[in-house]
């Protein structure tokens, strides 16, 4: 990976000492959460490819087809996530959810379908809503090439997997930046426990977000303190006659999962909590940022079904549900994993160099600790 500097050991938040609140899950991912698996196709070839496809399987692959309840939300919609209109419209999901970059998101969600149609035949043979979003990676990767093709949308499925969470440089975050330094996935998780329950709220985030001296961590803002490296151009610079991009443009894609017993209208509650979470990282939200949220429940697996009638029967459905007065815990989940899930972006991604020489440093994880420790907020 041309770039990649492995001379700085690259660690999860909360090994570097950040003071995070909450209860983790197992893997501190959002596989913590029956179910859900993840899976990476990535592309890093010669100079100008850095790019790939992610895949997130609600209930697994044998679950593709079973809805779940489901909404969403645009922080600001400079963006493009397909198959909303159907969550707004129905409060389900029942395809994968798969991020890519901006101008993949034609062939990617071409593959969805060719897997659906080879793997779930029972599934919707007449019509098919694929759920794809995509974050901006024009900075080190060739944007306008075809790297990206519809196979590699099945790839990252078939590769969908529980347990730990590869996070940094890896599927559809492969070329992003993230406060002006790399970007790319992360995830975290926090258990809430409800009487003698307990269920898991896990994020998962395609950072590409932010400026650098928005940085926040922890509550000190280091990004005001993070000088760009000796002889190194501006993160947010343009060679070669390009226009610049604004700082903190790019995009940032969160999908919330949880098991607990939700409305499709709690779940859109919690996809704008996913909002306070990115805020306690810094953004003030970029008006060229494309920030896109989707929150689901894995719970009441036989409601919201939306099958062709074939008969005369008039059948019910019944969810069960937390009330709605109960539900701030899961809010606090939500902002708790959300902030954990972007710092693990940052100081997990290696620096990288991409298309037409662009270089991005990573997050120097020395430097932050530094700053962290000199304002007591290292645990």
């Amino acid at each position: 990976m041309s770039g990649d500097h492995p001379g700085e050991e690259r660690r999860r938040a909360r090994e570097l000492g950040i003071p995070l609140t909450g209860e983790p899950g197992r893997w501190n991912a959002i596989t913590d959460v029956p179910g859900v698996e993840v899976g990476y196709v990535t592309l890093v070839d010669g100079d100008d490819v850095r790019t790939g496809v992610t895949a997130l399987l609600p209930r697994g692959r044998d679950g593709v087809g079973t809805p779940c309840a489901a909404g969403w939300h645009s922080f600001n919609g400079n963006g493009e996530m397909t198959g909303t209109a159907w969550i707004e419209e129905t409060g389900s999901l029942a395809v994968p959810v798969v991020i890519t970059n901006t101008y993949a998101v034609g062939p990617v969600h071409r593959g969805v379908v060719e897997w659906v149609r080879a793997n779930c035949g029972g599934m919707a043979p007449e019509w098919l809503l694929p759920v794809v979003t995509e974050t901006w990676d024009g900075h080190l990767n060739d944007i306008h090439g075809s790297a990206v093709e519809s196979r590699h949308a099945g790839e990252a499925i078939g590769a969908a997997a529980s347990g730990p969470v590869e996070e940094g440089c890896v599927g559809g975050g492969t070329g992003m930046r993230c406060y002006g330094f790399k970007g790319g996935s992360g995830t975290a998780s926090r258990v809430v426990e409800y009487g003698e329950d307990r269920y898991t709220v896990g994020a998962f985030v395609q950072a590409n977000f932010g400026a650098r001296r928005e940085l926040v961590v922890a509550g000190v803002p280091v990004g005001r303190e993070l000088a760009d490296p000796v002889g190194a151009p501006a993160p947010e610079a343009a060679p070669d006659g390009e226009r610049p991009v604004p700082p903190g443009a790019g995009s940032v894609i969160v999908v919330v999962a949880t098991d607990a017993p939700l409305l499709p209208g709690q779940c859109k509650a919690l996809a704008r909590r996913v909002t306070l979470g990115l805020a306690r990282t810094g953004t003030t939200g970029s008006h060229f940022s494309g920030d896109l949220f989707l929150a689901f429940s894995t719970a009441n697996p036989s409601a919201l079904t939306s099958t062709f009638p074939e008969d005369g029967s008039a059948p019910y459905e019944s969810m069960r549900f937390v009330p709605w007065g109960r539900m701030d815990p899961f809010y606090c989940a939500v902002v708790e994993s959300v902030e954990e899930a972007v710092l693990n972006v940052l100081t997990g991604a290696h620096p990288m160099t991409g298309r037409a020489g662009h270089h991005v440093p990573a997050l120097p994880l020395d430097r932050v600790s530094e700053l962290l420790a000199a304002r007591g907020a290292v645990s």
